[in-house]
């Protein structure tokens, strides 16, 4: 059975002091990307706390919505899940295998050419060189880009390179599925087919978490919802009740 339990989980991130000339632009920029607060002003160093105390549980069906303002912690929340982040205290424990489709352009090198990044990505993923030879030609496929995956990725256009990182994402099977945005890729044609293979990997998801400014796109495909604020769950339940907040 798939499940996810998180237990007071706190995500911090030390930053240098601010009292140090040298550091305080990069202190500064730090603490606004990842959103959160402060919680430590010792005069050597800071904790912006992305997470704080987040608590909740999810099961096979659920399909969870995220909502939050830019820096409320939803995306650490998912790199949590994903693994890439791990607990400063509390606990996390999933018994599933994670699908993550964030940051589907790490590892590409814009020198190598689009069959080398498919193998390149499909090492980043956790896949096998027998598991990437198996998934490369449903890949090519799907990419549509024919004899271009033969020239380095620096001479494709931005909507070319968006097309076989999504074919790579999307070649990964798990039964626990993490969105940060419904991925919208290429020219309506291609958007028509990736949206259709977005829908079949989150049907057959045991759980699935997405975050969205979209309140409408979620609605459609969660039953819960999750709101985040300043690092903390501010509601979380089903997500007709939780959209009162929201909307």
């Amino acid at each position: 059975m798939t499940t996810i339990v998180f237990e007071n989980v706190c995500i911090d991130f030390p930053v240098g002091s601010s009292r140090a000339h040298s550091l305080k632009n990069v202190v500064l920029s730090k603490a606004r990307s990842i959103g959160g607060r402060m919680v430590d002003t010792s005069a050597t160093t800071r904790v912006v706390r992305a997470l704080e105390n987040v608590t909740f549980q999810l099961q096979d069906g659920d399909r969870l919505a995220l909502f939050g303002h830019n820096g409320s912690g939803k995306t650490t929340l998912l790199r949590a899940l994903s693994g890439v982040l791990a607990p400063s205290s509390g606990t996390i424990d999933i018994n599933g295998k994670a699908m993550s489709m964030l940051d589907i352009g790490i590892g590409i090198d814009g020198e190598a050419s689009g069959y080398e990044n498919i193998y390149l990505r499909g090492l980043i993923l956790g896949l096998t060189e027998a598991e990437i030879a198996a998934k490369t030609q449903e890949i090519a496929d799907f990419s549509e880009l024919g004899p271009y995956l033969e020239l380095p990725m620096r001479t494709y256009s931005a909507g070319m390179a968006m097309r076989l990182m999504f074919a790579i994402a999307t070649a990964v099977q798990g039964n626990i599925v993490l969105m940060d945005e419904w991925i919208s890729v290429g020219d309506a044609d291609f958007r028509s087919k990736a949206n259709e293979r977005l829908k079949q990997i989150t049907d057959r998801a045991g759980i699935l978490v997405i975050a969205s400014h979209e309140p409408a796109l979620l609605k459609g495909l969660c039953n819960k919802g999750l709101i985040m604020e300043a690092g903390r769950v501010k509601a979380f339940g089903p997500i007709e009740h939780v959209l009162e907040g929201v909307v």
